[in-house]
């Protein structure tokens, strides 16, 4: 199939020879059928399915040490529940829709018709390499397009791996992944279409050099999402579920609860029951159940920034006893942290691993007013059997997605919309919506045969004055 890439090789010159080979195929061979489309899934899906234990091996070397557990829940099985999703609803996201007509031109028609925009470029970080790489593939391919995938500098043998994958099972001029290649060279390029995943400031810079090519953006850029427990929701069953989310992968989800919303004179019972839940579902981090932080930059970043609010006035309550946080194998013990103020930086920016502040709250206007002051997160969570309540916060704030009693999972829904708002991203992908962001909805007018418009063609006199007037009554 494609030829093997030499990282050292890979320049802005080198990445505009691809991207001019994947453009020529895409017009010298034409708009992908159905059949071709689902055939390129299935080749994807085989691909990953034949080779899902060097993958996992892949990704936790990446990291250190990255729970198995975690890599087949959070990105195999999306992976594959997404190509599953897309191969299903394909014919019908590809066929023409009919649109209705003005009055004023009788018997002729219109319709739009999706067609793929030529060639998507996808930045994929590195906390969820793989699912982060496959998802917007898979809109991208379900939508008739070609694909070049720049993988992150911390997902080197993930890289590699997929590389040498994509290249025996898909033609360079359909799929290329890039090793080796600079951030500023790849978002440079003229694509038809670029997905970003990672932070604000790095989305920032890829929208500028997006723009330099008219080049339509879709950033996903994380944020600190809040976490609502409301007074009617039992703390047991809302640490359960929300601690899960906020622990897997360490913390180093871009939808992690970031901060927790507990009523107050309930704080103590939270931290109490959180105690009991982390230690049983982690008994020793030192097992290869809990997920590293991905590398020495991270580590001591997630120390200072615990550092920095002990330093003000927070108090740290680790939540497995006999289990510290150990630099050599990057284990960062799981940790609530109680007290927090605005001036700290943990409540400053996204933290990104295992840390998890809690704000008491008397009244919810309180956490409304708190959550409105600040960035518009990607996801927000609320814990709350109260209909009332629920709409209350759905209609008083914005955020990329909402969950109602759980968290995360709406990541997981292939017929929901993914994305963020403001400072969390914009655009959206996954499913339908995935589909469309990587086509053109392309407006065809048809004209009758004997089309009315001929009626007010000069030289205008009487007819053209009383068919004027009947159509601006109108």
């Amino acid at each position: 199939m494609s030829a093997s890439i030499d990282p050292s090789q890979v320049n802005a010159a080198s990445l505009q020879q691809l991207l001019d080979k994947q453009r020529t195929a895409f017009y010298q061979q034409g708009i992908l059928g159905l059949k071709q489309r689902r055939n390129n899934l299935d080749k994807l899906q085989a691909m990953l399915k034949h080779n899902e234990q060097a993958i996992v091996d892949a990704i936790s070397k990446d990291y250190g040490n990255r729970a198995h557990q975690e890599t087949r829940l959070a990105e195999l099985f999306l992976c594959f529940d997404g190509i599953k999703y897309a191969r299903k609803k394909l014919s019908t996201w590809m066929r023409p829709q009919k649109r209705s007509v003005s009055i004023w031109f009788l018997g002729a028609r219109n319709s739009v018709i999706p067609q793929p925009l030529g060639v998507v470029g996808i930045v994929v970080p590195w906390n969820y390499p793989l699912y982060l790489c496959i998802s917007p593939l898979i809109g991208a391919l379900a939508a008739g397009n070609r694909c070049m995938i720049k993988m992150a500098a911390n997902s080197s043998n993930l890289c590699q791996l997929l590389h040498t994958l994509f290249a025996e099972q898909f033609a360079q001029d359909m799929i290329t992944i890039v090793p080796g290649a600079k951030g500023s060279d790849f978002s440079a390029l003229a694509f038809d279409h670029l997905v970003f995943t990672g932070s604000g400031n790095t989305g920032r810079q890829v929208m500028r050099a997006a723009a330099d090519n008219l080049t339509p953006v879709t950033l996903e850029l994380g944020g600190k999402s809040p976490t609502i427990i409301a007074p009617d929701y039992s703390i047991k069953k809302a640490a359960e579920r929300l601690l899960f989310a906020k622990f897997l992968n360490a913390g180093q989800t871009c939808i992690a609860p970031d901060y927790v919303f507990v009523p107050a004179g309930k704080v103590d019972e939270f931290i109490a029951v959180a105690k009991t839940i982390v230690s049983a579902r982690y008994p020793d981090i030192s097992s290869n159940d809990y997920t590293s932080i991905i590398d020495d930059k991270a580590f001591m970043r997630l120390k200072s920034t615990l550092a920095d609010a002990v330093a003000l006035g927070a108090k740290a309550t680790p939540l497995v006893p006999n289990s510290n946080t150990d630099n050599t194998t990057r284990k960062f013990a799981p940790t609530v942290v109680t007290d927090v103020s605005s001036d700290m930086r943990i409540m400053q920016e996204e933290i990104f691993g295992p840390l998890l502040p809690i704000m008491a709250y008397q009244h919810m206007h309180e956490v409304l007013d708190y959550i409105n002051a600040h960035d518009r997160p990607l996801a927000l969570y609320l814990f709350s059997n109260n209909k009332s309540l629920q709409a209350d916060i759905i209609n008083k704030t914005r955020s990329g997605g909402i969950c109602l009693n759980d968290t995360t999972l709406h990541v997981g829904q292939h017929d929901l919309p993914f994305g963020g708002v403001g400072e969390s991203g914009m655009g959206h992908y996954h499913g339908a919506e995935g589909f469309m962001a990587m086509s053109k909805l392309r407006p065809i007018f048809k004209q009758a045969r004997y089309p009315s418009l001929s009626l007010l063609f000069p030289p205008y006199g009487k007819r053209f004055d009383a068919i004027m007037k009947i159509m601006l009554r109108c």
